[in-house]
């Protein structure tokens, strides 16, 4: 968590943040099978969401990147595990979004395993970065993977999107009943960032965060 008490640590903290996303940031590998997962290298940062909540577009603002990640209107185009080497210092990884319905019943099922045999059982896996539409707050989908974050203490932090397209006072009542929420939940990081990959809100504050868990 970035200290906000003290100036001098907080523009130490966004400029490690600053440094870490300077390096070049490349694919290194998509699994869509368990066995297709790469080896265990570095830290790892995943990030979690429904389907069209702008997994992609964050990545690509983190890593002044426009086509790093794919993204797309059409919810579900994400449908395997993606991995990204950042400066060999750490890895991102883009998960497929959870809550498309429209998908086959299978691919569904698959894409759950999948995910979830990740979560559970990835060794460097450091925080789940777990996205939501700042327009539309906590969805039941969203508290399942909470539940199974939460079982298998893998620690998470709630990263609110498209805050540009909330109102002030909207924003805020979303913050402060996510932040209730969180209270209950013991693998939950207490800190909910408001980001927008459009306007770069909140980008180097994130930046910051996950340059602490890097290798």
């Amino acid at each position: 968590m970035i200290d906000t008490t003290d100036p001098e640590k907080k523009a130490a903290l966004l400029e490690a943040g600053r440094l870490l996303f300077a390096h070049e940031c490349k694919f290194v590998a998509g699994a869509a099978v368990e066995k297709m997962l790469p080896p265990l290298v570095f830290n790892e940062i995943a990030f979690a969401g429904r389907s069209n909540v702008g997994k992609s577009s964050l990545i690509n603002a983190l890593t002044n990147r426009n086509t790093l990640a794919r993204t797309s209107n059409t919810p579900g185009r994400t449908q395997q595990i993606n991995f990204f080497d950042l400066g060999g210092r750490l890895y991102l990884v883009d998960l497929p979004g959870h809550g498309y319905a429209k998908a086959s019943k299978e691919k569904i099922d698959i894409w759950t395993d999948l995910v979830n045999n990740y979560l559970r059982g990835r060794a460097k896996l450091r925080r789940v970065c777990l996205l939501i539409d700042s327009r539309h707050g906590l969805k039941d989908s969203d508290r399942e993977v909470m539940d199974m974050l939460d079982i298998s203490a893998v620690n998470y932090q709630i990263i609110l999107t498209k805050v540009d397209k909330s109102s002030q006072s909207d924003l805020k009542s979303v913050l402060e009943k996510t932040g209730q929420e969180l209270k209950k939940r013991p693998a939950a990081h207490p800190e909910i960032l408001a980001t927008s990959s459009i306007k770069g809100m909140g980008i180097a504050e994130l930046r910051a965060e996950l340059a602490a868990l890097a290798e």
